[in-house]
């Protein structure tokens, strides 16, 4: 079996690569990380031997390449059926895919509004009418999965999988905004949030001295 290498950049900020990265270190699957450094001078250099037009993450196993967040995380359920990326229920998997599908391709405001960043809190925040909105069809998601698939454990379909390393960024984003949670939300977030792995990604993103201006909010903030 060929060793998988998954090309990653900051982990302060960048919350496309903290997806696949999460599926792997949460199943404890051997796996090395090439971390980019976004935004720099050296990304374009970095990036130009991977086709993926210069972006991250991208997933390195044997001579394939496979790029693009929701693709790597399919491409892992398939290559270790074991994990269960996906419920095994027909119903539930078809639900699973619709809502990892809407986090990949909706809430825009939220995520414009709130960029991910691991190392800082900002007390206050306000969010504009539409990332209300968006936070409202967020944890209305949740509660959708919860209370239809969820009755197996505390994931949002029981058993982690492929959508709650696609929500993962929303609840890092919740926690440094302080975002006010519903009790359905807030005990997901907490059961994502103090995962191990998830711990792991965040210490690792507090060390990184890079300070990318585009991706930091224009509210006051404090380091953690």
């Amino acid at each position: 079996m060929s060793e998988i290498t998954l090309v990653i950049g900051n982990q302060n900020y960048s919350s496309w690569s903290l997806r696949p990265w999460l599926f792997l270190a949460y199943h404890r699957i051997a796996f090395q990380s090439r971390k980019v450094s976004l935004f720099s001078e050296s990304m374009e250099r970095d990036l130009e031997p991977y086709f993926s037009d210069t972006k991250v993450p991208v997933l390195l196993d044997g001579d394939l390449q496979v790029w693009d967040s929701l693709a790597i995380l399919e491409y892992l359920s398939e290559r270790f059926p074991g994990c269960a990326g996906w419920p095994e229920a027909r119903k539930a998997r078809a639900v699973a895919r619709s809502v990892s599908a809407e986090m990949h391709s909706s809430f825009p405001r939220l995520r414009n509004e709130m960029p991910m960043n691991c190392r800082r809190r900002f007390p206050g925040f306000q969010l504009s009418e539409g990332g209300r909105q968006d936070v409202t069809r967020l944890f209305s998601v949740w509660r959708h999965c919860r209370d239809n698939y969820g009755q197996e454990g505390p994931w949002l379909f029981g058993r982690f999988g492929v959508a709650d390393c696609m929500y993962a960024p929303v609840v890092m984003r919740l926690v440094s905004y302080e975002i006010e949670l519903d009790e359905v939300a807030r005990a997901y977030v907490e059961t994502l949030y103090n995962t191990p792995a998830i711990q792991e990604w965040i210490a690792a993103g507090k060390v990184e001295t890079e300070v990318i201006e585009e991706d930091e909010a224009d509210w006051p903030s404090q380091p953690i």
